[in-house]
Formats: C-alpha cells, structure tokens, sequence
C-alpha cells in the first residue's frame, strides 16, 4: 500500500492562530466549480472559529514548508449550523451519532497525490475519538450536469467518495445560501448529504 502524504491534526485553542490562513485557502478553492463561492474573509473566519471552540472538532492540515495547501474540517454534527441539522432532526436522526466533515480543501498542484485519502482517515480517525460517535457524513452541492461553468472535462468525486465507503442518502437534503462569482446576491444552493457507518 502507497504510503499517505503527511497530515497534521489540530484542534482547539491551537487552531485560532491559523484561521485567517485557512480561511483564505477556503475562498480560494470554493471559487471553482462546482461551489463558484464568492467569499468573504471577516465570515470565514468567524464560520471556522466553531472548529476551535467545540469539544471534539478538529481541523485536518497538509503544508508545503510553512504554507497551508490543503485543510479538511471536522465536528460533531450537533455543532454544525442549523441548516445542516435540519434534515437529519426531520427523519429523526440523533446528532449526537454523527461526526460532519465540513469541508475538504487542496490547493490545485497538490491535487492526485493522495491527500484526499488522507484527509478522510484522519476525519475517521477523530470521529472516532468522539464519545457516542457512529457514523461520519458530509455535504456536497448538487449541479446540473449541463450547468455552464461546469468545466470541460470536470470530473465529479462521487466514485471517489465511494472508495472511501461514503454512500449517498437521497433523503438527507439541506439548503445553505451563498453569493456565487460574478452574482450581485446571495442565492440559495441544494446540497445532498453522503453518510458512512463507522462502528461495527
């Protein structure tokens, strides 16, 4: 087996002092497609601030010397925002069992050298540290396959995400809104949710 890039977990009061650089490494990526995220440095840092205040949150880093390139994020479900709660309190679904991977994050010349994977262990890794914790899920925007940013040659990461053990639940669906590249406002965004059982 191919030996996975180095990643660094960091949680707590030790990740305040790197939020500004994450958050500018998130604006960077969620431009692309399929998020075309026109963010907003003062909102991303107070929205990854929740990663260094809740118990069992962590943010998942990969650098290159003393750069941030890549950074996934993780907490227990009952941290997140609202709009992610709401269709797993609708169907019933105890939070308290879930760990949500928020984000996941690599600048573009570090893309297809294992990272990916790494991230998703290392998030496995701390979702299991979380008393009561069962099963890992996460988000994904939901685009038309004939959407006209969509760029020649995109491919999506649902097989990816397959390959880890992801399966996506057609009934776990949340609504976030956000201002798109080149939009005057914010519009709301469909997101479907992908679920994996940790425990046995």
């Amino acid at each position: 087996m191919a030996t996975l890039p180095v990643t660094e977990t960091v949680t707590g009061p030790a990740l305040r002092p790197l939020l500004g650089e994450i958050a500018r490494l998130r604006i960077a990526v969620f431009r692309e497609f399929p998020y075309l995220y026109d963010g907003d440095a003062e909102y991303e840092e107070r929205y990854l601030a929740r990663y260094a205040e809740s118990p069992g949150a962590a943010i998942v880093l990969a650098r290159e010397g003393a750069q941030i390139i890549g950074a996934a994020t993780c907490l227990p479900l009952i941290a997140a925002g609202a709009a992610v709660l709401a269709p797993f309190r609708a169907r019933g679904l105890d939070p308290a069992r879930f760990c949500y991977f928020g984000e996941s994050v690599l600048l573009a010349p570090w893309r297809g050298r294992g990272f990916g994977v790494a991230f998703f262990a290392a998030r496995e890794a701390q979702a299991r540290r979380v008393p009561g914790c069962e099963e890992a899920c996460f988000c994904a925007v939901q685009r038309a396959a004939d959407h006209p940013a969509r760029p020649a040659g995109y491919t999506p990461l649902d097989d990816f995400w397959r390959r880890r053990g992801y399966s996506p639940d057609a009934a776990l669906v949340c609504e976030m809104a956000w201002k798109e590249v080149g939009a005057a406002a914010e519009a709301p965004h469909r997101l479907g949710f992908w679920r994996k059982r940790l425990m046995a």
